[in-house]
Formats: C-alpha cells, structure tokens, sequence
C-alpha cells in the first residue's frame, strides 16, 4: 500500500475527516500499543477505537512498516541491481509495452517480483536468475504450450510462465500472451 496511490491518498484524508485524527496521529497511538503483529494491531484499532476495518488496516500497515523498508522504483532498482543488471532492460521493455495497453495498467513493484494489474492481476515480471526474467500470465483456460508453460511452483498466482532470456524472447508471441492476459482481468 503505497501513500503516494490516490485511493490511499482519499482514504488518508477520509481518515481525518471522520476520526478528527491524522495517519500521523493515529500511526504514533498504534505504536504505542507496543502490539507488533498486523492482525492484533488491526483487531485493538477496531475494538479499542471504533475504526472500520479498512482505516485500521491503514493504520497498522503504515505504523508496521519499517522506515527503510523499499518502496516503488526502489524495489524494482534492488531486483535488478548487481548480478541481475543485465535483465532490467528486457524488464523495462515489457513494462512499456504493458503500459501501452491501456491506461488502467498498474505496475505494482513487490520485493520480489513486479505485479501488473488491471482490475486484478493479469500478469507479474520475476527476475528468477541472474539471466532469466520469467513471466507470470494469468491465462484460465489456455493450455500450456511450447514455451507458454504451465505456472507449476513458480508462482500460484499465475496460471502459466514464459521464461525470458533474450531481447529477442519479447517477441510478438509473448507481446500477444500479455495483451490477452490483460484483456481477462
């Protein structure tokens, strides 16, 4: 949950115009519990509080969070730094394609891998080597076949992987894969 994302942006300053307190304000009172787990620090703000479910998830996320925890471009930079620097421009290659496809295109970077989404996930960029980025799709229904594998242990959110090593694996094939991901979320 990033504070820069405008719905997390309304709901920071619904927050405040409901409550009368700041993120802030309440982040330094969520602390102050001295509860460390996401789920006991949720279940306080609600009893204790009167806070909605959402607004004490809100809460607990941002007072959890470390201050030198990566966000955003950040992530993406520590994925592919050193030894995986290599695979950043086949990376930024299908991100621009991606973005192309539509303007509700969310590029969601996690620790380990990137999420593309659209009203879900469709599609997630993994830098899995140190010369392979693979491709999770969201294909129900597709069968695997050829280089569109099935998704196995690599990743449960994904129903196949397209394993990338070359400029010349972003081709019309993979272009199209992501395009009909997109098109089912």
């Amino acid at each position: 949950m990033s504070e820069t994302d405008p719905a997390v942006l309304t709901m920071i300053r619904n927050l405040e115009a409901k409550t009368g307190r700041s993120l802030s304000d309440w982040v330094v009172l969520a602390r102050g519990t001295g509860l460390g787990k996401h789920k006991a620090m949720v279940d306080s703000l609600k009893a204790d509080h009167g806070l909605t479910h959402g607004y004490a998830n809100l809460v607990a996320m941002t007072a959890l969070k470390s201050a030198d925890e990566p966000e955003g471009e950040a992530l993406v930079d520590a994925q592919y730094g050193a030894a995986k620097a290599a695979l950043r421009p086949l990376y930024e290659r299908i991100v621009a394609h991606v973005r192309s496809l539509g303007p509700d295109v969310e590029v969601a970077p996690k620790k380990a891998y990137v999420s593309l989404r659209r009203t879900k996930q469709f599609a997630l960029l993994q830098p899995s080597t140190a010369a392979r980025l693979d491709i999770g799709l969201n294909l129900k229904g597709v069968e695997p076949s050829g280089r569109l594998e099935a998704s196995g242990s690599f990743n449960a959110m994904c129903t196949h992987r397209v394993k990338v090593q070359a400029d010349s694996d972003v081709d019309a094939e993979l272009l199209g894969w992501l395009q009909d991901a997109y098109s089912r979320a």
